[in-house]
C-alpha cells in the first residue's frame, strides 16, 4: 500500500470532512475526451462524452451526488460574514532541526551535466519553458510588432530602420490584460472589471495591422490562473473560487448567531449551477461551461472551489461551451506548468503571498493572472499531490498521479525532462529542515518518486531554481547565497555535485552559453548594512566547483525587476549582452552588460520614471540587425523604439 493509499480517506467521508485546519491544499482532477454538453444537470451524456477518471480522480455518480461534495464541507466554512477561512499552519513548525549540510568534498571529481537550455519564445518574451509560450504586454513576430497598454491594442511595423506605426483597436471595458500571438490572431486575456472572479478573453484578427479587428469575446464567470500557448492551441486554467450567495451580516438587529443560521442556510440550499462556471460568447446569454460528469472528485481532503481548464485554437468559431475542450475538478488548484507535451497540477502549500515572480516563489508566478485567495493556505500532512495530463493540441488526458514530501512553491520549482517530472520543495512537517530537488516518473497510473536530494540550504528559503536537461542550480539564502548545483544526467540517482556561499542571493538565474550563468538578484553595496541590486556571473564549466568571476553593483536601494518579472531580462547571444530593468528611485534604467572575459562591464541608460518601470520591455529580434546582428525593440510608458545596444 502506498504513502497515498494510507492517508487517503473512503471517497464519501471525503466528501464530508473538510475540516477547517486542514483545507488549505489544492488536488487537481482529470481530463474528459472530447467535448463538454451545456446542461450541468443532464446526466444522460456520458455515453456520448466518456470521461477518464480513475484512481486518485473519481466522476460523480449525478450532479446531486456533485453538489453534496461543495455543500457538505462548505457549510463548516461559513461564519457569520460569509466565508471564513481556515487556520495558518506553521508549515516547517514540526520539521527536524539541526540536520548537518551535505560535505560537498563527497561530490564526484567530473560530471557529463551541461548548462544549456534556451528559454526565448517565437514572440520575443522570456518564459520559463522552450516551445511554450507566456502572455506578455508585447509580442512580434519578427515584422509585425503588438502592443497591449491599458484597454488599446497598437500596432507597428519593425522589419525597417525605424519603428512604424500602422493601427490600434480601443479594447473597451477590457482590464489587467495580457495578449499571446498565433499568426495573424492576437489573444487577450484579463478580465471586464466587473469582480475578481472573472475572465474576459477576446480574440482579434491582426491579418491587416493597419486596421486590427475584434473577432470574438468570450467570459467567464472565474478568474485566471494561468495562460500558455502551444502552436495555435491556447490552454486556461481558471479558478472559480466559492460561489457569491447573497450572504447576511449582524447588525440591524441581526445577531451573529442568526446570521450564522442564514448564510449556512444559503449554502444548504444552494444549487449546482451557484458552484460551476459559466460562459458567454458576443455578449450572449451565460451558459454552463462544465457539465457534472466533467469535474472530477479527488480522493484526498482538499481545498473547496471549482477549477477548469480550458483548451482552444487561436483562430477557432467558437459558439458555445460544446466548442471548447474543457473538464473541471473539484478542488482549488492554484499551481500549474506546463513542459511541452505534459500539464502538471499540484497543492500549493505556499503561504499568502499574492504576488511576485520566480525568486518570490508564490502561487501563480510572474505571467500568470494571479488571483488573492481569501486566506493563507498551509499543508495538512506534509506531501503534496501531483496530477499528470499529456497534452494533444487543445486536449489533456489524464496519465496518473503521485505525491512528493516537501512543498511545491510555485511553478519555477518544477520542470519536465525526458518523461521525468522534476520538482525543488521545500520544507514540511514531512521532511527536515531543508530543502530538496525529487524526481518522478510515470509507471503504470502513478507518477512514482525515483530519485531525491534532500538538505540543500538548511534553515533557508529557495529562492530560484533553473532547470536543465541533465542538471538543476538552486539558490537558498537566509544570510548568504549558496548555490548548488545537482547532477540529473541520472535522473533516478540525483547527486549534489557542487556548491558555491557567497553575499547576497539570485532571484532569477539565466545561462549565457556553456560555461556562464548570470544571477539577477540582491547583495550587499559600498557602505555597512546596505543592500541594492546586483548581477553575479558564474562559472559553471566545472561543476563541481562553481565560481563567481565578477560581481555588478547597482548601488543602495536600487531593485533589478528581473528578479519578479524575468520579461524585464534579455539576453543577446551573438552580442554576448544582457539587458536588465533596474529601478533606482523612481527612475527606471535598462543596464547594458557586455559578457567579456570573465567580466560584467555596464552601460545604463535612463529610459523611464515612475509606475510605468513596470512596462520596461527590450525585445529581441534576432539575427535583425546589421551583418546578422540582433535588434532589440524598446517599449516605455510612452514609447515604442529600436534601442541601440552598442
Amino acid at each position: 500500500m502506498t504513502d497515498l493509499e494510507r492517508k487517503r480517506r473512503p471517497s464519501d467521508l471525503v466528501r464530508r470532512s473538510v475540516a477547517v485546519t486542514a483545507v488549505a491544499g489544492v488536488v487537481v482532477a482529470a481530463f474528459a475526451l472530447g467535448r463538454l454538453g451545456t446542461d450541468p444537470s443532464s446526466d444522460d451524456r456520458a455515453a456520448t462524452t466518456p470521461v477518464a477518471f480513475f484512481g486518485e480522480l473519481e466522476a460523480a455518480d449525478s450532479c446531486d451526488d456533485l453538489l453534496r461534495h461543495y455543500v457538505d464541507p462548505g457549510v463548516d466554512l461559513i461564519g457569520a460574514y460569509g466565508w471564513q477561512g481556515p487556520v495558518y499552519r506553521d508549515l516547517v513548525g514540526s520539521a527536524v532541526d539541526g540536520v548537518a549540510e551535505l560535505d560537498a568534498a563527497s561530490a564526484p571529481a567530473t560530471s557529463e551535466a551541461k548548462v544549456t537550455r534556451s528559454t526565448s519564445s517565437e514572440t520575443g518574451t522570456n518564459v520559463q519553458e522552450a516551445g511554450v509560450d507566456e502572455p506578455d504586454s508585447v509580442k512580434t513576430d519578427g515584422t509585425l510588432f503588438v502592443r497591449l497598454r491599458g484597454s488599446l491594442l497598437m500596432s507597428y511595423d519593425v522589419s525597417g530602420d525605424e519603428v512604424e506605426p500602422l493601427g490600434d483597436l480601443d479594447l473597451g471595458d477590457f482590464k489587467d490584460g495580457e495578449i499571446l500571438l498565433a499568426r495573424d490572431t492576437v489573444v487577450a486575456i484579463g478580465n471586464d472589471g466587473s469582480r475578481d472572479a472573472q475572465t474576459r478573453v477576446l480574440t482579434i484578427d491582426v491579418a491587416d495591422p493597419d486596421t486590427p479587428t475584434l473577432v470574438r469575446t468570450v467570459d467567464y464567470d472565474a478568474a485566471t490562473v494561468t495562460a500558455r500557448q502551444h502552436g495555435d492551441a491556447v490552454r486556461l486554467v481558471l479558478s472559480g473560487g466559492l460561489p457569491e450567495l447573497d450572504f447576511v451580516q449582524p447588525g440591524d438587529g441581526t445577531s451573529e448567531q442568526a446570521a450564522l443560521r442564514t448564510n449556512r442556510a444559503l449554502v444548504e440550499d444552494s444549487d449546482i449551477t451557484d458552484w460551476l462556471p459559466t460562459v458567454a460568447i458576443d455578449g450572449g446569454e451565460a451558459e454552463p461551461l462544465l457539465a457534472c460528469d466533467r469535474v472530477a472528485l479527488p480522493r484526498a481532503d482538499v481545498a473547496l472551489g471549482t477549477m477548469a481548464v480550458i483548451g482552444f485554437d487561436s483562430g477557432a468559431d467558437l459558439s458555445g461551451a460544446a466548442d471548447l475542450d474543457s473538464f473541471g475538478l473539484a478542488g482549488d488548484a492554484s499551481l500549474a506548468y506546463e513542459s511541452t507535451d505534459h500539464l502538471y497540477l499540484a497543492t500549493s502549500t505556499a503561504g499568502f503571498v499574492p504576488f511576485g515572480g520566480p525568486g518570490s516563489f508564490n502561487d501563480c508566478g510572474f505571467t500568470d493572472f494571479c488571483i488573492s485567495p481569501p486566506f493563507p493556505r498551509a499543508t495538512g500532512d506534509g506531501t503534496t499531490p501531483v496530477y499528470d495530463f499529456a497534452l494533444d493540441g487543445t486536449s489533456a488526458t489524464y496519465v496518473g498521479a503521485g505525491e512528493v514530501e516537501g512543498t511545491i512553491r510555485d511553478r519555477w520549482a518544477m520542470d519536465e525532462h525526458d518523461g521525468v517530472l522534476r520538482v525543488a520543495v521545500g520544507p514540511s512537517s514531512e521532511t527536515g529542515n531543508f530543502n530538496s530537488v525529487v524526481t518522478l516518473e510515470g509507471k503504470d497510473d502513478a507518477l512514482v518518486e525515483i530519485g531525491r536530494v534532500d538538505r540543500l540550504g538548511v534553515g533557508e528559503e529557495i529562492k530560484s531554481v533553473r532547470w536543465f536537461d541533465d542538471l538543476a542550480i538552486v539558490v537558498t539564502f537566509r544570510q548568504i547565497d549558496p548555490l548548488y548545483a545537482i547532477d540529473l544526467t541520472a535522473q533516478d540517482d540525483p547527486e549534489l555535485i557542487g556548491q558555491l556561499k557567497i553575499p547576497g542571493f539570485s532571484s532569477y538565474l539565466h545561462p549565457l552559453g556553456s560555461q556562464r550563468l548570470v544571477g539577477i538578484g540582491e547583495g550587499p553595496q559600498a557602505g555597512r548594512n546596505r543592500w541594492g541590486a546586483q548581477a553575479g556571473l558564474f562559472d559553471v564549466s566545472d561543476l563541481t566547483d562553481p565560481r563567481q568571476i565578477d560581481v555588478l553593483s547597482y548601488g543602495a536601494g536600487s531593485r533589478a525587476l528581473a528578479g519578479g518579472d524575468p520579461r524585464q531580462f534579455t539576453w543577446l547571444p551573438s552580442e554576448r549582452t544582457l539587458l536588465t530593468v533596474i529601478q533606482n528611485g523612481r527612475g527606471g534604467f535598462v543596464s547594458a552588460v557586455e559578457v567579456s572575459n570573465g567580466e560584467l562591464i555596464n552601460t545604463m541608460t535612463q529610459v523611464e520614471f515612475g509606475s510605468d518601470v513596470d512596462e520596461v520591455r527590450a525585445v529581441p529580434l534576432y539575427g535583425a540587425g546589421p551583418d546578422g546582428g540582433d535588434k532589440v525593440v524598446l517599449v516605455t510608458g510612452e514609447d515604442v523604439e529600436f534601442f541601440d545596444v552598442g
